[in-house]
């Protein structure tokens, strides 16, 4: 198995901190939340970074971490969304198997190693505000029936797309379209593997978000030892 960290992005809401420094490398409690990611991954043949916003500080840390021997980077040229990253690293990827995971959140080590179980797979979580997030509908054998990008009116709890994923070596066979925003999803490319074979629907217990400045400062005193 292989795996691919998408820390491309600027982190413009956590401006000002991400203004020098990229956000996979923002500390919480004294580590780089990019180093929390590699360190809790099950045993990987091979890590592909893809990297754009501030790339040398990124390269910087993956040349000195000791968690993975055998890493390298992508460098998504201009931008247009994960599942452009995604598709980036077509070519890069030798294993059969690829695990996909955003660049800024954390996960637990064991749901890390329960999703690199399944053939195909997304990791979610509960979340109270379903509007903000990807909402996972399943089947029911527990497969995944659909992804509703921030879809209103729906009563919570509901299970949220995290941006972890267990894929095929096929994905990067796939043809994904330009969404509304004019990016590609990495979403588009679950769903049509949704639609042709079982995409398993992985329930993290552990996830801590930090996409915002309030959520970067409580994670400084929160639980993470379930992502050590």
């Amino acid at each position: 198995m292989d795996a691919i960290i998408l820390a491309a992005g600027k982190g413009t809401r956590l401006r000002p901190h991400t203004e020098t420094v990229p956000k996979p490398l923002l500390d919480v409690q004294g580590r780089p939340i990019l180093d929390w990611i590699v360190g809790a991954l099950p045993p990987v043949e091979r890590l592909v970074v893809v990297v754009n916003y501030l790339a040398e500080q990124i390269e910087d840390y993956l040349a000195k971490q000791t968690h993975v021997t055998n890493w390298t980077t992508v460098r998504q040229t201009e931008p247009r969304g994960t599942g452009d990253a995604l598709m980036s690293c077509k070519g890069v990827v030798n294993s059969d198997r690829v695990m996909v995971l955003n660049g800024d959140d954390l996960i637990g080590r064991a749901d890390l190693a329960r999703l690199a179980a399944v053939p195909m797979g997304i990791l979610t979580h509960t979340v109270m505000e379903p509007e903000h997030y990807g909402i996972i509908f399943q089947n029911e054998d527990g497969t995944l029936k659909q992804v509703v990008e921030k879809p209103q009116g729906l009563v919570p709890p509901r299970l949220a797309n995290i941006g972890g994923y267990m894929f095929q070596k096929e994905v990067f066979n796939l043809t994904l379209p330009l969404s509304p925003r004019n990016e590609y999803e990495i979403t588009d490319a679950v769903s049509q593997l949704a639609a042709t074979g079982p995409f398993r629907v992985v329930a993290a217990r552990y996830w801590l978000p930090i996409g915002t400045v309030e959520q970067w400062t409580a994670a400084q005193t929160a639980d993470v030892s379930a992502a050590k």
